[in-house]
């Protein structure tokens, strides 16, 4: 089966009636998802509810219990390997820890997609890595180890890196994790940016609220082994749901036990 070329008005992702888990035992089901071309989706929720066990199911690692992953129109699992390398050669993805290579400069760094995955000239890798540097602000580091730089500056280089080949959708894991607020706000820049400059699609697990409520378009929020709200920012935020109002504005009601609220999204 050959590679088809998506139709540009469909969804660039697809979640049919999907089950994730282990062993037999499902974390998530009916998981039904579109995401839209050039739209910027969160995924969030407690933790253990799943948000990382989905994104290992969307990222072809982890088979579903049941259901369709179709990403760019195909399903991600029934096609042969080398046909889901293929599909997920047009993604990228963003690590939590961001694997950047200790033994290469920044600027090798971001070099690697091209180098490893296609066979353009030197020069043009190099005149590529370049662009992604001054797009993300990192141009003055480019000879630095990663080593020599801030866990926030490793961030914007994994994503330049991320974005070398021009991914259709990238996927991002915790994209602020462990970062002070300042921080993160230059990385919410820098991925609201990426979504606009670069007309890419991002789907980004976070348990980082002002991220979501600053760059989101839309948000999912999982709970209960299901989606249990979905909508805008604006919407969640304005929610009349005792839990997704707790969980949105971390305040759950004052005479709530102690991760009561959250044991009653988790359940519920």
């Amino acid at each position: 089966m050959g590679a088809i070329a998506p139709a540009l008005d469909r969804p660039i992702l697809e979640l049919r009636q999907v089950s994730v888990g282990y062993g037999r035992a499902p974390v998530l089901t009916g998981i039904d998802i579109e995401v839209a071309r050039g739209e910027l989706l969160a995924l969030i929720g407690p933790s253990g509810c799943g948000k990382t066990t989905l994104l290992r199911t969307i990222l072809g690692l982890k088979p579903p219990l049941a259901g369709q992953v179709l990403l760019f129109g195909q399903d991600l699992y029934a096609v042969t390997p080398d046909e889901r390398a293929a599909m997920l050669g047009r993604t990228g993805l963003v690590f939590q820890k961001n694997a950047l290579f200790g033994s290469m400069t920044v600027f090798e760094n971001v070099c690697l997609p091209a180098r490893e995955l296609t066979s353009l000239p030197d020069p043009v890798v190099r005149e590529m890595a370049w662009h992604r540097l001054r797009l993300f602000g990192l141009a003055e580091l480019a000879h630095r180890w990663p080593s020599e730089i801030s866990g926030g500056q490793q961030k914007r280089v994994a994503l330049a890196r991320a974005s070398l080949l021009d991914p259709e959708i990238t996927f991002c894991d915790e994209p602020t994790a462990g970062l002070d607020p300042l921080v993160s706000a230059v990385i919410d820049s820098a991925l609201r940016r990426f979504c606009d400059a670069l007309g890419s699609t991002v789907v980004a697990v976070t348990h980082d609220m002002a991220t979501v409520e600053k760059i989101a378009d839309r948000v999912l929020l999982l709970g209960g082994g299901r989606i249990y709200a979905a909508g805008t920012p604006a919407e969640l935020a304005e929610s009349d749901d005792p839990e997704v109002h707790a969980f949105w504005h971390r305040d759950p009601p004052p005479d709530a036990d102690a991760g009561a609220v959250l044991d009653e999204l988790e359940a519920s």
